[in-house]
């Protein structure tokens, strides 16, 4: 299995269009630093605008953590799309080559082939998401410093110590982690059903959209399916950024608002990928081999 694993890892690092995530992520995210660097002042002033008369924050009001909060609500919205691109290949792609056969002629089980593929597009997954953490924070923490994160939600403000915040973005990342996986899981399998390339990344992000336009219609009937759609729990990374206050509205240090909230979104998200994956292993061990 592990043979597997690396030869499968091989093969999605040898494809050029790999590394066009990998691209997009890096110039996306200096781009947006270099804008704030540069005129950071009327970024922040805009934030600023609707509660400057009744709050006001003493301190470095754009430092590296507000500026990851700002990447992250960015880019976590179209990064499944870079995602696809390597997890729709992954059945797909040997089928377009013909290869699959030959694959198989190996000695390893159809499930442990699949699992093989799967646990290599994971990785890729994985990679990615840890290049985004290392340019949004890191990479901004060291551009613009840290300060207390202060965030502007719909209806209220929240301002985090700066002490406060570090262990928040390990979660929020590795809930984001969870999200794309599910991603991947869902991209490897519509892969099962198609000999190109394009329908299952098509199908995938397709199958976001669809999903994403459910979980924002107020209609009663779309409410009782809210609940079960991943896409409604892929942005609860956010509640790493609420806190609880006490009674007499004083925000507690360390806490998180809704602690329940995460944990069942992750539990969902985890029900999705081993739902998809499962399915992935039923279906090619039915599938017929004809190319």
């Amino acid at each position: 299995m592990l043979t597997l694993i690396q030869v499968e890892l091989y093969k999605i690092f040898r494809r050029p269009h790999t590394y066009i995530a990998f691209a997009a992520i890096t110039a996306l995210i200096v781009v947006i630093q270099t804008g704030l660097k540069l005129d950071g002042e009327a970024y922040a002033d805009f934030i600023m605008q609707t509660i400057k008369q009744s709050f006001e924050f003493e301190g470095q009001l754009l430092n590296g953590y507000l500026v990851c909060y700002v990447l992250l609500q960015l880019l976590l919205v179209h990064v499944p799309l870079l995602i696809s691109l390597i997890a729709a290949d992954m059945i797909s792609g040997e089928a377009n080559l013909g290869t699959i056969r030959f694959l198989l002629t190996k000695p390893v089980s159809r499930p442990g082939f699949t699992l093989a593929k799967f646990i290599a597009a994971s990785v890729y997954t994985i990679m990615l998401l840890l290049w985004i953490a290392f340019l949004a924070l890191v990479v901004s923490v060291w551009i613009f410093g840290t300060d207390d994160l202060f965030i502007v939600k719909s209806n209220y403000a929240v301002q985090l110590s700066e002490n406060d915040v570090l262990w928040r973005y390990a979660g929020a990342f590795c809930f984001a982690m969870l999200s794309m996986l599910t991603v991947t899981a869902l991209g490897f399998f519509l892969s099962h059903f198609a000999s190109n390339t394009i329908g299952p990344i098509v199908a995938t992000m397709s199958v976001i959209v669809f999903f994403t336009i459910l979980s924002t219609m107020s209609i009663p009937i779309f409410q009782k399916i809210q609940p079960y759609l991943f896409t409604i729990h892929m942005v609860n990374w956010k509640e790493f950024f609420d806190q609880q206050v006490d009674a007499d509205n004083v925000a507690i240090a360390g806490s998180l608002q809704n602690p329940k909230k995460i944990i069942k979104s992750a539990l969902v998200l985890i029900f999705h990928i081993a739902g998809f994956v499962g399915a992935s292993v039923w279906v090619f061990r039915k599938k017929d081999i004809l190319s």
